[in-house]
C-alpha cells in the first residue's frame, strides 16, 4: 500500500513479512482511528479537504472502529501495519475519497501520535492498578501493627520492628512508582501530529488544533524531534524496570518467608502450585514467576536503548522495533498489577514465630549498648562492652538475652544489672525508636494514617488526569 511507481519491482514474501509489524501493532488501530478523525476534522475546517469528503471519511473510520472493537476485522497482511490496514479498509468503505486520509501527514507523525495516545491511556490504566496494590499493601499494614519480627541487614538479623513498618517500606516504593509515572505522563503528554515526515507541511494544517482535539497539553517545539523522540517510551520502560525491582525485592521475600526455615508466612493455595512428583509440595511459583519477570523488563530496556543509541535523525525503521518491547513490557507489568494485590490480601502470618524470632540471635543487643550509653559511657565503648558479651554468651550456647539465668548473667556481665536485660522485649525495643519515619507504635499508624491520605488524593488525581 504505501509503495510508489518509484520501485519497480514488488517485495517478495519474505521480505514483506519480515518488515511487517501488524502482527504487534494490530492493538494501535483504535488509537489510530482517533488521531484520523481529528486529523480529518482539521483538515475540513482548514478547507484542505471538502466537508462531504471529510463526512465520508468520519464515516469510514468510525465503522472501522466499531468492528475492530467488535472483533469483526481482520488484519490484512499484505497491508504491511496498522495504518496501512485503516486506510485500505477505508478505500473499501468509501471508494478512492479515502485517499485524501493521509493529506499533509506522514506515517512518522501518524505512528508517534498512536504511540502517544496509547501510551497515555496506559499510564493511566497503570496508576489506578498501583494504587490499587498500595491499598493491598496498607491494608496488611493495619492488621500487622501489633507483630513484631525482626529486621535484617545483611539478611542477618538485626533489630526488632513491627511488621506493618516493614510492608510499609514496600508501600512507600510503589507510591514512589506511582509518582515516577505521574511526572512521566506529564512529560509525554506532547502531540507530534502535523510534523508530517520529519520537516512539517506545505500545507495550512493547525496542529494546535488536532493536539487540542486529542487531549495533549501541548505541541513539540521541533518536528525533527516530535517523529524520532522514542525518550518517553524509554523513560517508561525505566520505571517499568525499578517498579519490577520493587516487585521482585517483595516476591524474593515471600519465596523466603514461606520456607520452613523462616516460616513467617503461609501464601494462599490459590497463588501456589504443586509438584508433578513430589505429593507433600506446595510451590511459591506466583511470587517465584512475580520475582522472575523483571529480567524481561530490563532486556527491553537495554534492547530499546541499544537500538536508538546510534540513530542519526530524523525516522528510521529501526525505531519499529520499540513496539514490541512496550507491548510486551505494559503486558507483563499489568499482569504483575492484577495478580499481587490478591496474593498480598492473602497472606496469613505467623505471629508467635515472628516474635520469637525478633528476639532471637541477640537482636536487642544496641539496645542493651544504648542503655549503657545512657548512664554516660561512650557509645563506642558500649558497643565494644556488649559485642564481646555476646560472644561470651554464644559460646555458651545462648541466642538470646532473656535465656540468660542470673548466676550466668553474673559470671559475664557482672557490671551490667541483670535486670536490664529483664526489661529487654522486641516490643519496647521497637517503641523505643520514635522519630516519624522509625517503628514505634504511634510512628507506624501515622505513616498509615499519611498513606491513606495520599491515596484518598492520588485516587482523585487519577479520576481527572491532565489532557485525558
Amino acid at each position: 500500500m504505501a509503495r510508489s511507481d518509484r520501485l519497480s519491482q514488488p517485495l517478495t514474501a519474505d521480505v514483506a513479512r519480515f518488515l511487517s509489524s501488524l502482527s504487534f501493532d494490530w492493538r494501535l488501530l483504535g488509537d489510530d482511528v482517533e488521531g484520523s478523525l481529528a486529523h480529518v476534522q482539521m483538515l475540513a475546517q482548514r478547507g484542505i479537504i471538502a466537508g462531504d469528503v471529510a463526512q465520508k471519511l468520519t464515516q469510514g473510520l468510525l465503522e472501522i472502529r466499531r468492528r475492530w472493537e467488535e472483533g469483526t476485522l481482520e488484519p490484512r497482511f499484505e497491508w504491511e501495519d496498522v495504518h496501512m490496514n485503516v486506510e485500505g479498509r477505508l478505500h473499501e468503505l468509501v471508494g478512492t475519497d479515502g485517499g485524501y486520509l493521509h493529506t499533509a501527514r506522514s506515517r512518522n507523525d501518524q505512528v508517534a501520535t498512536d504511540m502517544h495516545l496509547y501510551m497515555r491511556r496506559t499510564g493511566q490504566t497503570l496508576q489506578s492498578q498501583c494504587l490499587t496494590l498500595i491499598n493491598a499493601i496498607v491494608s496488611v499494614a493495619e492488621r500487622t501493627v501489633d507483630v513484631v519480627m525482626p529486621g535484617y541487614t545483611h539478611m542477618q538479623p538485626a533489630q526488632p520492628i513491627r511488621l506493618a513498618y516493614h510492608w510499609l517500606a514496600y508501600a512507600n516504593m510503589f507510591r514512589r512508582d506511582w509518582s515516577r509515572l505521574q511526572d512521566w505522563a506529564k512529560r509525554s503528554d506532547l502531540s507530534p501530529l502535523g510534523a508530517g515526515a520529519l520537516a512539517g507541511t506545505p500545507y495550512p494544517t493547525d496542529p494546535e488544533q488536532t493536539g487540542q482535539t486529542l487531549g495533549f497539553a501541548a505541541l513539540y517545539q521541533n518536528g525533527l524531534d516530535a517523529v524520532s523522540d522514542r525518550d518517553y517510551l524509554l523513560e517508561f520502560l525505566a520505571w517499568a524496570s525499578i517498579f519490577m525491582v520493587h516487585v521482585s525485592r517483595l516476591a524474593e521475600e515471600l519465596v523466603l518467608w514461606s520456607t520452613p526455615e523462616f516460616g513467617f508466612v503461609t501464601l494462599p493455595d490459590g497463588f501456589s502450585t504443586g509438584s508433578s512428583i513430589m505429593p507433600q509440595k506446595k510451590n511459591p511459583d506466583v511470587a517465584e514467576l512475580l520475582r522472575g519477570k523483571g529480567g524481561r523488563i530490563y532486556g527491553h530496556l537495554m534492547g530499546l536503548l541499544a537500538v536508538v543509541k546510534g540513530l542519526p535523525l530524523a525516522y528510521n525503521s529501526d525505531l519499529q522495533e520499540d513496539k514490541e518491547a512496550v507491548f510486551d513490557t505494559v503486558d507483563t507489568v499489568q499482569s504483575v498489577l492484577s495478580i499481587l494485590p490478591g496474593l498480598v490480601h492473602g497472606l496469613s502470618f505467623d505471629e508467635v514465630r515472628l516474635k520469637a524470632a525478633a528476639s532471637a540471635q541477640f537482636t536487642l543487643a544496641t539496645d542493651l549498648a544504648d542503655r549503657l550509653a545512657q548512664t554516660g559511657m561512650p557509645f563506642r565503648e558500649a558497643h565494644h562492652r556488649v559485642g564481646g558479651l555476646v560472644r561470651q554468651l554464644l559460646n555458651r550456647g545462648y541466642t538470646r538475652f532473656e535465656e540468660v539465668n542470673p548466676d550466668v548473667w553474673e559470671d559475664v556481665a557482672p557490671d551490667i544489672p541483670y535486670s536490664w536485660i529483664q526489661e529487654l522485649r522486641p516490643e519496647q525495643a521497637a517503641d523505643a525508636r520514635t522519630q516519624p519515619f522509625a517503628t514505634a507504635r504511634p510512628s507506624v499508624v501515622q505513616q498509615i494514617a499519611t498513606l491513606k491520605q495520599w491515596i484518598q488524593g492520588a485516587d482523585n488525581s487519577s479520576a481527572n488526569p491532565a489532557g485525558g
